[in-house]
């Protein structure tokens, strides 16, 4: 068995290890979190509850443990908890208990981010927006209104936590909590208060006694207790703002997340591998990814505005919970290692070598034994090195780690786990696309009617929703007479909104609508009309896409119709203007009237459902049908392309808003990704031209056997006769292993049907790169081992996963003359 094999095991025994029971006592130094006494590598990955259903929390926990992680990070999500002002809810996917719990049950760790700020790309970035609508309150600053309200929260969790003994200094899993949230990044435009802010939110953090250390991320001033901590791409740089804190990562961004208009970003396997172990490398003990499991945004809760959807973040594992292949596999290797090497990197001696050109040797010494890392920053040279009296070749932008300063055991750049390419397919309980059959309902649009809430100004959209919905009524009329100087003239009506969508209606008809683009919010509306003698109604739309959710001062980004309305008469050389911002009065109405009455969870009493001439590319129409749940168990989607923008609902559960109209910019996509060199959002990006999001998560709690019903809220206009659901599934494992590596293959839930390649010696081509150049298939090449193929169709085919001991002792003699030999393998699922 190679030398990587038996790291592996001996990690494995390492991680089973279960958590005691009893109290533990965590304290901290400069070499890391120390846990009764004895200093830990602690590897975390973030998994938010609220992102997927608690069915899915067991299994995403195992993943996450199986992949190497000691420990699980998650936020709390103050407007969930408490979406009207003291009144809570932790039922369903919100019961942050049973999720805590379920880490515990596993026998990992937990960071609890309670922020109560979280940014996470979250409407309003985790706020309940009744908080916009105190008196006198000032959020994020020193405003007493609001430090009073985030410390009733706080402590409302930190006590829910102590209750259920889930502190470790009360035997649970929780090791570490933070208060606030990258504060450090916006504190700067709160001047003075804002540092007397922070003063008290550690004050007030250290002063719940919850027996753990509390962190502040990018809070470089954050006052003693507090540990600061990093977040980016890359925190191999960083260093505490106190010398007894130890170094540690809180966001190591695994990905980046989705945008309406916006392609698919990745961060490649080798890029991410690279920052985690140079951070380990100089000097870190806690790391967290953020995301290890991106999930959806459900219901409304994406932020931004203009988040998709779909969470999935490029993370190690994807929205529905499979393994992201080869991210997921090759961080699992590294993880392992480093958790082999906990006595030497939190106890050793250490000793750095510069060998310059941006490459560097770390030695760690304890009792007697040695451990390396050899690393080359160069983003586009390989560079060989003497240690030892042997020759080491680092590649660009790589760390190579010799836990015995002698043999190279793994290097960021050399992928050896595998990859894998998922299919969506037809679900087998429906015959044919076309076999759901629809009813449908109108819209009904909102008009003046007595009783309406009314101001004589143009209100902000938070104000009057505080997020019950997406959708805002702006109602108001204007008498036109004979000798209005508007009259007889060619009429415009021009709206400037921060709404993100604005649909307009005159007299009753719907003269148009506009959508923001991506990253440009505030837009101006212009559409002719005609107006009537006499009384005329305007009625404009506002819908919004997600509040913001990061910034100074972002809460009070106006969300809505903030004006100037005005009706512009074309009178030659200059127009006649009738402004109605603020000389109406404007009566307001929030939410659809499906939305009041609930229609989406399909109850009988509302029985005005159709059947017959079932309208398409109509704004403002709901759809329902009935259908079966896919057999089987792999994650289900709905495909909604056809659709324009709404809602989506399953037996009353929202799956989230959908846009698959909305198609990606054509421009920024490459076929190729060079892993070499610092990463960004923009770098490696796929899906040009095509949807933001065409598929939507179903999980599969939401689904019975049958009798299932789907509710569409479509906005803009589409066709539902080609929605369908589909099963994501593994289409094909591939894998181009080094000489000394076992190789796990599998097709995560599915028996490997079949070998379409293998061979080992010096195999050519690539399989199941997304952004690979030249050949996409394997093929042999000039050496290899007679039966390997029949050899690993006997250990892998029929069988859920197989592991395969890359040797000539297992595979033969290739009858090659290089050094490292490597099998190329693809199997069929």
């Amino acid at each position: 068995m190679g030398s990587s094999s038996s790291f592996l095991v001996l990690s494995l025994f390492v991680l089973s290890f279960c958590l005691t029971c009893n109290a533990d006592q965590i304290t901290s130094d400069a070499r890391g979190i120390m846990i009764n006494g004895e200093r830990k590598i602690l590897i975390s990955g973030s998994v938010h509850y609220p992102r997927s259903t608690p069915e899915m929390w067991p299994d995403l926990i195992q993943k996450s443990k199986d992949g190497g992680l000691n420990t699980i990070d998650t936020y709390v999500f103050w407007d969930l908890h408490e979406p009207q002002r003291r009144q809570y809810d932790f039922t369903g996917n919100k019961d942050l208990v049973r999720f805590i719990k379920a880490i515990q049950a596993q026998g990992l760790y937990a960071v609890l981010r309670i922020g109560p700020y979280v940014c996470a790309e979250w409407t309003y970035g985790g706020f309940p927006v009744w908080l916009h609508n105190q008196p006198s309150i000032r959020l994020r600053t020193n405003n007493t209104v609001y430090m009073s309200e985030m410390q009733t929260f706080t402590t409302m969790i930190v006590d829910m936590m102590k209750k259920e003994q889930l502190f470790a200094s009360q035997g649970g899993p929780i090791i570490i909590s933070q208060i606030e949230n990258e504060y450090g990044n916006v504190m700067r435009a709160y001047h003075d208060a804002g540092v007397q802010y922070i003063n008290w939110c550690a004050q007030m953090a250290a002063a719940l006694d919850t027996g753990v250390p509390w962190i502040m991320c990018q809070q470089d001033n954050a006052p003693q207790p507090m540990i600061n901590t990093c977040n980016g791409y890359y925190c191999d740089q960083f260093t505490p703002n106190n010398p007894n804190s130890p170094k540690m990562w809180t966001e190591n961004w695994s990905g980046w997340y989705k945008n309406w208009g916006g392609s698919d970003p990745h961060r490649t396997a080798e890029d991410l591998a690279f920052s985690v172990a140079r951070f380990y490398q100089l000097g870190g003990t806690f790391q967290n990814y953020y995301m290890y499991h991106g999930g959806t945004n459900f219901g409304r809760t994406a932020g931004g505005p203009y988040i998709t959807t779909s969470y999935d973040y490029d993370a190690p594992l994807n929205e529905y919970g499979n393994k992201n292949q080869p991210k997921w596999g090759h961080l699992r290797d590294l993880h392992l290692l480093l958790l082999s090497m906990e006595k030497a990197l939190t106890y050793g001696d250490v000793k750095n070598v510069d060998y310059g050109t941006l490459t560097s040797a770390t030695i760690y010494s304890y009792q007697g034994k040695s451990s390396c890392f050899f690393g080359n920053s160069n983003a586009d040279r390989d560079v060989t090195i003497n240690y030892g009296g042997v020759n080491y070749t680092i590649p660009a932008w790589s760390v190579s780690i010799l836990p015995d300063c002698s043999n190279e055991v793994y290097n960021t750049a050399k992928v050896n786990s595998q990859y894998s390419t998922f299919v969506k397919k037809g679900s087998e309980a429906e015959n044919e696309p076309n076999s759901l059959q629809w009813t449908w309902r109108g819209e009904t649009i909102q008009y003046i009617t007595p009783g309406r809430f009314t101001a004589s100004e143009l209100l902000d959209q938070k104000t009057v929703v505080e997020d019950t919905s997406d959708y805002l009524y702006y109602m108001t009329t204007v008498d036109i007479s004979n000798d209005d100087p508007i009259w007889g003239k060619d009429l415009t009506l021009s709206v400037n909104t921060s709404g993100h969508i604005l649909h307009a209606f005159v007299n009753g008809e719907h003269i148009g609508y506009q959508y923001a683009l991506l990253g440009q919010f505030e837009f101006q509306f212009r559409r002719s009309i005609t107006l009537q003698l006499g009384k005329n109604e305007i009625t404009l739309l506002s819908v919004t896409v997600g509040l913001t959710n990061y910034g100074p001062d972002f809460d009070m980004v106006n969300q809505g119709i903030h004006g100037p309305v005005q009706i512009i008469a074309s009178n030659g050389s200059a127009d006649i203007i009738k402004d109605l911002s603020n000389n109406n009065q404007w009566a307001y109405k929030a939410g659809l009237n499906g939305e009041d009455k609930k229609i989406f969870l399909g109850r009988a009493r509302y029985n005005q459902w159709k059947s017959d001439n079932l309208p398409v590319n109509r704004s403002f129409v709901w759809y329902k049908t009935t259908f079966d749940a896919p057999p089987g168990e792999d994650p289900v989607v709905v495909d909604l392309m056809g659709l324009g923008k709404g809602e989506a609902w399953v037996n009353g559960h929202s799956l989230g808003r959908y846009w698959p109209s909305y198609i990606a910019r054509g421009e920024g996509c490459s076929p190729e990704c060079d892993y070499r060199g610092p990463y960004k959002a923009e770098k490696c990006n796929t899906n040009c031209g095509n949807p933001s999001q065409r598929w939507y998560h179903v999980p599969r709690s939401f689904l019975a056997s049958t009798d299932n019903r789907l509710v569409l809220f479509e906005e803009f206009g589409g066709n539902p006769s080609s929605v369908t659901f589909q099963t994501v599934t593994v289409g094909n494992a591939c894998a181009n292993a080094r000489e000394g590596y076992t190789l796990e293959l599998s097709c995560q839930g599915r028996a490997i049907s079949g070998i379409k390649f293998a061979s080992f010696g010096d195999p050519q081509g690539t399989c199941g790169k997304p952004f690979a150049t030249g050949s996409q298939v394997f093929e042999k090449g000039t050496c290899e081992a007679a039966d390997a193929l029949s050899i690993i169709q006997k250990l892998c085919v029929g069988k859920y996963s197989c592991s395969i001991d890359v040797s000539e002792q297992i595979l033969g003699p290739a009858g090659c003359t290089a050094d490292t030999k490597r099998l190329a393998v693809e199997a069929i699922c």
